[in-house]
C-alpha cells in the first residue's frame, strides 16, 4: 500500500519499531542514563524524531480502544478461570491490563501479537487465519468453511453433532442424519438435520443465513427457547436474548466469501469494516460512531481490502489516514 503523502520519507519498519520501543521505555520513570540514550538516539537523524512523533500520535489514537480491549480481555480470562477457582472480584484484571493496553496496541501493528483472539484460539478445534478462508470435512461427512479470522469448537461423536462459533463466520454443508446438527453462537442456537447455511457473529448481533434446506433458530440455548424456522433465502438475527424477524436475502451473495467475494446490502459501515479487517494485513480503527452507522452496499474482492477501503472512502467521503503503513484510521 502506498502512503497518502507522496513526498513522505520511505517507510522503515525497524525505525518505527525502535521509536515504539523508546516510547514504551519512557512511559514509566526513566533514569538519567535512559534519558541520555534517548536524546542521543533522537540526535542521530531527523527521521528519529519524526518516527517518535508518529509513535506518540499512535499511542494517543489507540489509548481508548486499547482500554476497551483490556476490559474485554479481563472478561474473557475471568470466564476461563472461573471454573478453576473462586473469584471475589471478576474485574480485578482490568486495571493491570489497562496499564499495558497501549503497549499491546503497538505490538498489534508490529505483527508480534494478535489481541483478543488468543484465548479463543487456544480453545478452538478449527481456526482460519486472518486473510484466509479454510474448509474441512468433519467426522460425520459434513463440511465446515470458516471465514478469515474465525474460530470454532466441534464435537462430532455417536451422541451429538455440535459446533460452537467462537468468533467470525462459519458456513456448513450438513450431511443429512437423524441426529440433529446444532451450532451455538453466544446465547443463540441453530438446529438442523441436513442443509447448507451460515452463522456469523458480529459486534451487534449474530445472523443466521440459509442457502438450502431449513434451519430452526433460537435466541437462547435452553430447551424451552422459542424457535424460528428459516427456509432457503432467509436470514434472521438475534441479540440480547431477542430473536429478530426473518428477512429475504440473496443467500448465495451472503456466502460468496467462500469464493473470494464480500457482499453487503445496507450494512452499517462499522460492520463492513469489521469484516474487511479479517483480510487487511494490519489494523482498521474507526473513530466516528455516527459514521459507523452509515449503510453500505456493494461487493468487494476479499484479496484486495485496500481497494475496498478506497471505494468506501470515495463513496462516503470520510477522512482516512494511514500510519506506519499498517494502521488505517477512519474518522
Amino acid at each position: 500500500m502506498t502512503r497518502p503523502d507522496s513526498d513522505a520519507a520511505p517507510y522503515e519498519p525497524v525505525l518505527e519499531q525502535t521509536a515504539q520501543a523508546w516510547l514504551v521505555r519512557l512511559r514509566g520513570t526513566p533514569d538519567a542514563a535512559t534519558r541520555r540514550a534517548f536524546e542521543d538516539w533522537l540526535a542521530q537523524r531527523p527521521a528519529h524524531a519524526e518516527a517518535y512523533a508518529r509513535a506518540e500520535a499512535l499511542w494517543r489514537l489507540t489509548e481508548i480502544p486499547a482500554s476497551r480491549l483490556a476490559i474485554e480481555e479481563a472478561d474473557a480470562l475471568e470466564a476461563y478461570l472461573r471454573p478453576r477457582r473462586a473469584s471475589r472480584n471478576p474485574r480485578r484484571w482490568a486495571y493491570p491490563l489497562a496499564s499495558v493496553a497501549c503497549l499491546l496496541a503497538m505490538l498489534w501493528l508490529g505483527g508480534w501479537w494478535q489481541p483478543g483472539d488468543w484465548l479463543q484460539d487456544w480453545r478452538a478445534d478449527y481456526v482460519a487465519a486472518p486473510g484466509q478462508v479454510a474448509e474441512w470435512k468433519l467426522a460425520d461427512g459434513s463440511y465446515l468453511s470458516l471465514d478469515a479470522g474465525s474460530a470454532v469448537r466441534v464435537r462430532i461423536d455417536g451422541g451429538q453433532r455440535w459446533v460452537e462459533l467462537l468468533r467470525g463466520a462459519a458456513a456448513l454443508r450438513v450431511k443429512r442424519d437423524a441426529l440433529p446438527f446444532v451450532v451455538e453462537a453466544g446465547e443463540g442456537r441453530a438446529r438442523v438435520l441436513g442443509t447448507e447455511f451460515e452463522v456469523r457473529r458480529g459486534a451487534g448481533a449474530t445472523r443466521v443465513t440459509v442457502l438450502q434446506g431449513r434451519v430452526a433458530v433460537s435466541a437462547g440455548t435452553g430447551a424451552g427457547a422459542a424457535e424460528e424456522v428459516l427456509g432457503a433465502g432467509q436470514q434472521v438475527g438475534f441479540a440480547d436474548g431477542k430473536l429478530g424477524r426473518p428477512v429475504a436475502i440473496d443467500a448465495a451473495a451472503a456466502l460468496a466469501w467462500r469464493q473470494g467475494w464480500l457482499s453487503f446490502y445496507r450494512r452499517p459501515l462499522a460492520e463492513v469494516l469489521d469484516e474487511l479487517a479479517r483480510y487487511y494485513p494490519g489494523r482498521i480503527l474507526l473513530l466516528d460512531d455516527a459514521l459507523g452507522r452509515q449503510p453500505v452496499s456493494g461487493s468487494f474482492r476479499s484479496d484486495d481490502p485496500e481497494a475496498a477501503l478506497k471505494s468506501l472512502q470515495a463513496v462516503l467521503g470520510y477522512r482516512q489516514q494511514i500510519l506506519f503503513g499498517r494502521l488505517v484510521v477512519i474518522r
